[in-house]
C-alpha cells in the first residue's frame, strides 16, 4: 500500500511541475510563430525571384546576338551591358524585401493588439523582451540573410542559363564568366546587406516597431508624419534641412556604408571599406538609438493593452 501511494504521489508531483523551457527554445518557437503568421516574409521574395527568372528566360534568347555585338563597345560599356540583368535582379529582390520589412515592422506589435491575440500570447511563458527582439530580428536579420541567399541563387541560375544558351549557339561563355565575377559580386552583396540593411537600417525598423506598439490606428501615417513635420518646421523656422539630410543619409546608406554613391553594391568597381564603416559615428549613434527604441517598444508591449 505504501508503495502504491508513493508512486501515486510521485506521479502527481511530476504532473504539477511545469516543464523547463530554455531561453533558446523560447526564441526558436517565437521565430517559428512569426514565420507561420507572416508568410509574406518568404512568399513575396520568392514571387520576386520567380518574376525575375521568368523575364530573364524571355530576354536570354537574344543573348547570342548581344554577345556578338559586344566587340564594338569599349570595355566599360561591355561590362555594364553584361552585368545589367544581374544588377536588376538583385535590385528587384532587395526592394521587395525592404518593402516586406517595413510593413512587417509596422504591423508586428499593432496586429496582435488589433485582433486581441496579445492576450493569448502574453499568457505563454515568453517575456516581452524575447517577443520584441524576435520581431525585430525579422526585418533586421532574417530578411537580409534571406535576400542574400535568394539573390545569389537567382544570379547563379541566370549565369547557368546564359552559359547553356551561348554554348547552344556555338559561342564561348568565357567572356560572360570573366565579366560577371560571380564570387566577387556575392561578396560585395553580402557586405552591402550586412552594413546597410542590417546595421545602418536598424534604427529605422526599431522606430517602426515602436510606432507599431503605440499607435491605435494608421501606423504608417504615425511613422512617417512626425519626421516629415520636423523637416517642415526646421525648413520654415531656420531655412535649413539638416534633419532631412540625416533621414536621406540613413535610408540610402550614406558614404560610410556606400563608398561609391550611385553605384550598385555588387559593382566590381566598389572597394570594401569595413574599417571606415566600423569607426563611423553614424553607425554607433544609430545602434544606440535602435537600442533605446527597442527598450521603449518592450515597455509599451508590457503595458499596452488590446485596441
Amino acid at each position: 500500500m505504501n508503495t502504491q501511494s508513493n508512486v501515486l504521489s510521485e506521479s502527481l508531483e511530476s504532473q504539477a511541475i511545469p516543464p523547463v523551457i530554455s531561453p533558446s527554445q523560447r526564441v526558436y518557437w517565437s521565430m517559428r510563430r512569426e514565420l507561420w503568421e507572416n508568410r509574406s516574409i518568404y512568399i513575396a521574395p520568392l514571387s520576386a525571384v520567380a518574376l525575375v527568372l521568368f523575364g530573364f528566360l524571355i530576354s536570354v534568347l537574344g543573348l547570342p546576338h548581344k554577345m556578338r555585338s559586344l566587340p564594338a563597345l569599349d570595355p566599360e560599356h561591355q561590362r555594364r551591358a553584361i552585368l545589367a540583368p544581374y544588377e536588376f535582379a538583385a535590385g528587384m529582390i532587395m526592394v521587395t524585401t525592404l518593402i516586406v520589412g517595413v510593413f512587417y515592422a509596422l504591423d508586428a506589435l499593432y496586429g496582435e493588439r488589433r485582433d486581441r491575440s496579445i492576450l493569448f500570447w502574453k499568457s505563454l511563458p515568453v517575456s516581452d523582451l524575447t517577443t520584441v527582439l524576435t520581431k525585430a530580428s525579422i526585418p533586421i536579420l532574417i530578411l537580409p540573410l534571406l535576400t542574400v541567399a535568394l539573390i545569389v541563387a537567382t544570379q547563379f541560375i541566370m549565369l547557368v542559363l546564359s552559359t547553356v544558351i551561348l554554348m547552344g549557339a556555338g559561342l564561348s561563355a568565357a567572356t560572360l564568366w570573366s565579366q560577371v565575377s560571380f564570387f566577387q559580386m556575392s561578396l560585395l552583396l553580402f557586405y552591402h546587406l550586412g552594413t546597410v540593411h542590417i546595421l545602418w537600417h536598424a534604427p529605422i525598423y526599431c522606430w517602426f516597431l515602436l510606432v507599431s506598439g503605440w499607435a491605435r490606428r494608421a501606423t504608417f501615417l504615425w511613422a512617417v508624419l512626425p519626421p516629415l513635420a520636423i523637416c517642415f518646421v526646421e525648413k520654415i523656422a531656420f531655412n535649413t534641412s539638416h534633419f532631412a539630410s540625416l533621414l536621406v543619409r540613413r535610408m540610402t546608406g550614406g558614404p560610410e556604408a556606400m563608398p561609391l554613391p550611385g553605384r550598385l553594391p555588387m559593382d566590381p568597381g566598389m572597394h570594401l571599406t569595413p574599417g571606415n564603416f566600423l569607426v563611423s559615428p553614424g553607425l554607433w549613434l544609430g545602434l544606440i538609438v535602435a537600442a533605446g527604441l527597442l527598450a521603449a517598444a518592450v515597455r509599451l508591449r508590457r503595458y499596452r493593452g488590446p485596441i
